[in-house]
This record gives C-alpha cells, structure tokens and sequence, in this order.
C-alpha cells in the first residue's frame, strides 16, 4: 500500500544544513495500524507531511499503490491527497464560520460534489464518530473531543485508503483522548484503512499492531509492548 525508500530530509540553515532524517525505508500493507514515536523535533510530522505529498523530501521516494509521489505535478497531487489520504492534524482546523456538518463536507465541496449530496454524506459521517446531534453547532460550541471527532469525519468523509494523524490526541485530556483513539480504532478497522499515527503518547502506540522510532535520523520497527 505504502513504500518509502532511502527518505531523507535536511534544511539548509544559517549555521549550515539541520539534517532531520536520512535514508529511511518503511513498508506498510494494506490495513496496518502503525504508530510513530520519537522526541520533539526528531521529524515525525515532517515525515507524515511528505507521506501526505504535503512536503518533498531532499531524496528518496514514496510510493502508493505503484504511484511514486515525485512525479506528481501540484495538481495531481492535490488530487492524490483528496482522494486518497485521510490527515488529521494535533489542531482540529475546523472553519469557525461553519456549522460542523458543513466543515466535514467541505472535502466533497472541493470535489466539485452538489451541496446537497456532500451535506448528506457528511451527515452519515458526523452519525459515525458520534455527533449527529450536533450537525449545525459551529466549531466554538463544540468541545475538543467533539472538534476533533468532527475533524476526523472530514478525514474521511473522501473514503481515502490511508488515514495519516499527526498527534490527534495532543491537544485533549487523558478521558477524552482515550475516546478519540478508540474511535480511530474504531473506524480504521471498519474501513479497512492503512492508518500512520504520530504520537507522544505511548499508552496509544502499545496499542497499534506495529510501531517504528524515529530517533538520531534513523526509523527502527520495534515491537510495540516494548515502548
């Protein structure tokens, strides 16, 4: 489903180049749960931007389903991100203007979907993480837990194959982020999704099926009980 190959990232620097990761390999099947850990800063979100064709690498390559990322012009790769990949950041980035029914339409609006038919979809969205009661509240009558289950139906409201979440537990206290991370379960085994979670948390990533850390520039698997 997902390939990364010989992945590097640096930034040139005033001081120089800061060199976030190098030559990193990864390989995910279809339906893997996996969690990145590392320290603040090691490159994590980095890595989930360019997995997302959000970022480019300085070398290297990703490749989903046969398609390598590179070779995707802006367009495309708009495209690629709203078909298939799901992304759910630490902040809900919910449109305040907006009811939350119309905030998770928002990915099908952009599709060039009628109103009506993306209005109805995200309705059974909403019904899914649990907040069809509060289809017409806007983000600031919402609780974070609620922002955030909002943010993760607009993830999906495009039926992607890949569900990236970048700390989506970070911003929550410790009941309503347990009820969150139980929803992404949740759904990602409902949708059969191939689901990459950042996190600091390592309660959470014990309880995915695979776990890698990012660590001196280097990503290593390791068994997950063993965080």
């Amino acid at each position: 489903m997902l390939r990364v190959e010989n992945l590097s990232k640096s930034y040139a620097t005033g001081n120089g180049t800061l060199e976030l990761f190098r030559d990193l390999n990864l390989s995910l099947a279809a339906g893997d749960l996996v969690a990145i850990v590392g320290e603040s800063g090691a490159g994590k979100s980095t890595l989930l931007h360019i997995l997302a064709a959000l970022d480019t690498p300085t070398a290297g390559e990703v490749i989903c389903d046969s398609v390598k990322l590179s070779s995707l012009s802006a367009n495309a790769a708009a495209d690629f991100r709203n078909k298939s990949i799901g992304y759910v950041w630490q902040f809900h980035y919910l449109l305040p203007e907006f009811t939350a029914v119309e905030n998770v339409a928002m990915p099908l609006l952009a599709r060039g979907v009628s109103r009506n038919k993306a209005l109805a979809e995200a309705e059974k969205w909403l019904a899914e993480v649990e907040l069809a009661g509060r289809a017409q509240h806007r983000s600031g009558e919402l609780s974070g837990g609620e922002q955030q289950r909002v943010s993760l139906a607009r993830a999906l409201i495009t039926q992607p194959r890949i569900l990236l979440a970048d700390e989506p537990t970070g911003d929550l206290d410790t009941r309503t982020a347990d009820v969150v991370f139980a929803l992404l379960q949740r759904l990602h085994a409902a949708h059969n999704l191939t689901s990459v979670l950042v996190t600091h948390n390592l309660g959470f990533a014990r309880r995915c099926q695979r776990a890698f850390l990012l660590r001196g520039g280097q990503l290593t698997e390791t068994t997950p009980s063993n965080l």
